[in-house]
């Protein structure tokens, strides 16, 4: 069992995005759920809201699916948890899945125990070498919650792969959010 990496209460992942050193890739993956009640699915999940959530409906384990198109490299996942709005509805333990080959042939998982949480959990994605795995698909359980509860809620869940270095040249970070605007050709 792991314990996520220990940020001050409510670090903004947005932080990590304006060091240049990571992007965010959650808009490429397909995402499921294993349950939603109406109104508060997938959109409210990647909205970026805190104020909006996921909520489960049924039994658990809970699930989220994010799945990738081809094989792709991921360093961080963020949740935003939030215990005193959610109380009974918090998830206090997860288990984090990753696919290395479609059809399950190849898997990994690692659990995670989630005590009150308050703000954003960042989760590493890495090897026994620290390194970013590369991965076809994540899933995350919610295998159980805070006080019993049956249902579960989540606030937002970001997934990030690090940023590489350009082969042309070095070049200095663009760290100011003007910068990070024009930093590439689209």
């Amino acid at each position: 069992m792991t314990t996520p990496n220990k940020t001050p209460p409510g670090a903004d992942p947005k932080q990590l995005e304006r060091t240049g050193t990571v992007r965010e890739i959650g808009s490429q993956a397909v995402w499921s759920l294993s349950s939603c009640k109406p109104g508060f699915g997938v959109d409210q999940l990647r909205d970026d809201n805190l104020e909006t959530y996921w909520q489960s409906d049924g039994s658990q384990p809970h699930l989220v699916n994010i799945q990738f198109r081809r094989k792709t490299t991921v360093k961080t996942l963020c949740i935003y948890a939030d215990y005193k709005s959610d109380e009974s509805y918090t998830p206090s333990k997860i288990c984090k899945l990753f696919l290395n080959v479609l059809l399950f042939l190849s898997c990994f998982w690692q659990q995670l125990e989630l005590v009150e949480p308050s703000g954003w959990i960042h989760v590493p994605l890495t090897d026994t070498h620290k390194k970013p795995i590369r991965t076809f698909m994540i899933q995350i359980a919610v295998l159980a919650n805070h006080q019993n509860g049956r249902d579960t809620h989540m606030r937002q869940i970001k997934v990030y792969t690090p940023v590489e270095e350009s082969s042309i040249g070095k070049f200095p970070r663009c760290t100011t959010i003007d910068f990070m605007m024009y930093r590439s050709i689209r």
